[in-house]
Formats: structure tokens, sequence, C-alpha cells
């Protein structure tokens, strides 16, 4: 079942940035281990989280999805926009951070699974379709066949006029998977913006802003 987020979840008992200083150890072991499943050898800071909630349409949302949350660097922003009644869930193939995502946020609905699976999923909690999602996805490291599969699902469960939200760094626009990501979302969506760069991340990074 889905957990609607409480007004409690609205304030976290530590804020983002605490969160982010305390796991970051286990960020970059993750990206060692496994670098192809992680985004970056750093979290995500709270710079690119309130740029990738920005006009997100999360406050006239009923339900949303997070892909690949990690240790929860973005969900306190998500949880911050959404209403009380708003339906909120995570999906997370790491089974470390799916741990500490499970300790960090106790009252969200998190999935141990692959995306491309979320037409199950939403099937499971019997939504039928979802307004935005928000994606902490490494699409540079995905190969053209995994990118196209992630996005064909998604658009099984993502409503006309939803919103899809993912980010990428400047540096790896030359890589061919970015390339392939930057070609293929104009296919699937009406409209692909990018944000300005938002240099005080580390790497600087900027946000696609896609609406079906």
């Amino acid at each position: 079942m889905w957990k609607e987020h409480s007004m409690k979840i609205h304030t976290p008992p530590a804020s983002p940035n605490t969160s982010c200083r305390t796991h970051l150890g286990d960020f970059v072991a993750e990206f060692i281990r496994k670098p192809g499943t992680t985004a970056s050898l750093l979290p995500s800071s709270s710079h690119l989280a309130r740029v990738m909630v920005r006009d997100a349409g999360l406050a006239d949302a009923e339900a949303v999805l997070e892909y690949g949350p990690g240790t929860g660097v973005f969900t306190p922003y998500i949880l911050r926009e959404l209403r009380p009644e708003s339906k909120f869930a995570a999906i997370e193939i790491n089974p470390r951070f799916a741990s500490i995502f499970k300790t960090v946020h106790p009252a969200v609905t998190l999935f141990e699974d692959s995306v491309e699976n979320v037409a199950a999923i939403c099937a499971s909690l019997q939504v039928a379709g979802v307004d935005c999602v928000i994606s902490g996805l490494p699409w540079a490291f995905f190969p053209k066949s995994v990118q196209i599969s992630i996005l064909d699902q998604t658009m099984r469960v993502l409503k006309p006029g939803g919103r899809f939200i993912t980010f990428g760094y400047p540096h790896s626009l030359v890589l061919p998977a970015a390339k392939h990501l930057a070609a293929l979302l104009p296919n699937y969506f009406t409209t692909v913006s990018k944000s300005p760069i938002v240099w005080l991340n580390v790497p600087p990074a900027f946000v696609y802003r896609c609406v079906r």
C-alpha cells in the first residue's frame, strides 16, 4: 500500500545536508563498488535538490514516484512540496542505499526493485497513473537499450501532461550514453527543457524538465 505522507514528514528529523554528510562514506563506497548504478562519487547537493523540485508541479500532484533516490537527498524536498493526501513512493535497486533510505525515511513507501518494473509496481499499488517522476538515475552509465526500456515503462504510468524530471552533468555530455538520452527525450515528451547549470553542486549539474 502507498504510505500517505503525514504532516510530520514535511520536516524530517535530520536536515537534508546532515543526512548527506552522515552517509557520505556509504555513497563513495557504492560508487567505487558499483559505478554503473551510482551517478556520482558524491551525493547530490541541496542546491540541485531545490532545482529538481522547482516547476515540477508537485503541489498539484496526486501521485509521485522517485527513481533511484539513493540515500534520499532529494526526498525531503519532494515531500515538502506535496500535499498531505498526495501519494509518494520511491524505487531503489541498490540494496545498501535502500537500507539507508528506509532508516532515513521510514514512512516513505520504498520498492527495492528496478524502475523497469514500474508498471507492475504501480499495478500492485492499484494506481493507474502518476503525475510526476523525479529521477536520480545515472543515465550516462546506461546503454541506449536500457534508457529506452526505462522511458518506455515510464510512459506506461505517466499521465498525459505528467512531468519527468532528471539531471545530468555538463562534463558527461560528451559520453555516448548522455548523447543518446538527449536525443531520446524529445521522442517521448512534448516539451523538453534544461535548467541553467547548478554550479554549486559537485560536480556541476543541470536539470532536464520534460512534459508528456
